[in-house]
């Protein structure tokens, strides 16, 4: 049978068909790279709004707490204002060192910082409020984050209390690695962001409710838009290498997250980042729980690295207390990690339900609950 002739003009034809697919799908990529910068500037630029009018409050909270409980919740508080782990611990640390605050009350409010930090991936899930599905996947990946972290404070903090395990675990190493030196660790997100931000801050008046609209605005744009463009790039090829390599199994998964959070140096970054590829339907529930384990363990890799430059030894039995409490919890929960999924999925499907509820829960959790414990306690 003869097979049918290819004319110049068919040939031509196929070429310009190659070459505008190749054409759209670079500027997809284009897109995706500004996309993910936007995401990413609107995630620095948020924490950067809150300290503004959150990190004297949060300041004067730590400062004066005595009680475990307060103290607990007092590291919910003022990590949800000022949308940092590491202020919160930056903190602290100074008024330990300075003789301020003791260890012993230290420790449950780093437990609380834990908590206050995966309040950013809630607020970043709600980019989706619009779309039911998505808000459904993305509030899931978001809350599984919380859960975890609300269930090993559950299980540690009464042990703490009567039996001080994180403060005997944390004098151990302090006293073992004190004089082995450390190094400060620059954030590569910090050296792209600081210049925009810098602008912004100066155009605004470095006005923190200013720079907070800015920041949502840019969120939820970058999100809106994100979505799509992840969806048209990586549904079928990238699942496929996000499966058979960077979560190719909890291990591989879960020292990702570690690696990646020790070089960027915020666990709200990294922990968010993966809440929109959820929601996209990229990525799983169960695939990106043990990631956000391993970013818990590595938010606390540069703080112990920068504690053991300063060789002060109340600064790295604080870094090493925050370890270890993501270590102890990630072993004994990790195991039993069927009870955070499952609770994320019933919260999803609640969620969608009625909008009500995450916003509810948000409030309740890291705000309402923190400061009806600190107004009847203190």
């Amino acid at each position: 049978m003869d097979q049918p002739k290819i004319t110049f003009s068919d040939f031509l034809l196929e070429k310009n068909r190659k070459l505008f697919r190749i054409s759209i799908t670079l500027l997809r990529i284009l897109a995706l790279f500004f996309l993910v910068y936007l995401f990413l500037l609107s995630i620095t630029l948020m924490g950067s709004a809150f300290k503004f009018f959150g990190q004297d409050f949060a300041n004067r909270l730590i400062a004066t707490t005595s009680n475990p409980l307060v103290g607990l919740v007092i590291g919910i508080l003022s990590t949800s204002i000022v949308q940092s782990s590491s202020t919160t611990t930056s903190i602290v640390v100074g008024l330990v060192g300075a003789g301020a605050l003791s260890i012993a009350n230290a420790i449950p409010i780093i437990m609380g910082a834990n908590v206050g930090t995966s309040v950013t991936n809630l607020l970043v899930s709600l980019g989706h409020i619009s779309q039911k599905a998505e808000f459904r996947r993305a509030f899931g990946a978001a809350v599984v984050h919380d859960l975890f972290n609300l269930i090993a404070v559950l299980i540690l903090f009464p042990i703490q209390c009567f039996t001080n395990l994180l403060g005997q675990f944390s004098q151990f190493f302090a006293n073992a690695f004190q004089s082995i030196g450390g190094l400060h660790v620059i954030s590569p997100i910090k050296i792209v962001t600081s210049p925009v931000i810098k602008i912004i801050e100066k155009l605004t008046g470095r006005s923190g409710i200013i720079e907070l609209i800015i920041s949502l605005v840019l969120l939820f744009i970058a999100l809106r838009y994100l979505v799509k463009v992840l969806k048209l790039l990586f549904i079928g090829k990238m699942e496929v290498f996000f499966d058979k390599v960077i979560f190719k199994n909890a291990l591989t998964s879960l020292l990702f997250g570690l690696i990646l959070t020790a070089l960027i140096q915020s666990s709200s970054i990294t922990t968010s980042f993966v809440v929109p590829l959820v929601g996209a339907g990229i990525l799983t529930l169960e695939q990106i729980f043990p990631y956000t384990l391993g970013a818990n363990i590595g938010t606390t890799v540069t703080a112990m690295l920068a504690s053991l430059a300063t060789g002060n030894i109340s600064a790295i039995t604080v870094a090493f207390a925050h370890f270890s409490f993501n270590i102890i919890g990630v072993a004994l929960i990790f195991p039993v990690r069927f009870i955070p999924i499952s609770l994320a999925k019933w919260m999803a499907d609640l969620s969608i339900k009625s909008k009500i509820y995450p916003l509810i829960y948000i409030a309740g959790i890291f705000f309402i609950f923190p400061l009806l414990i600190i107004y009847f306690m203190r």
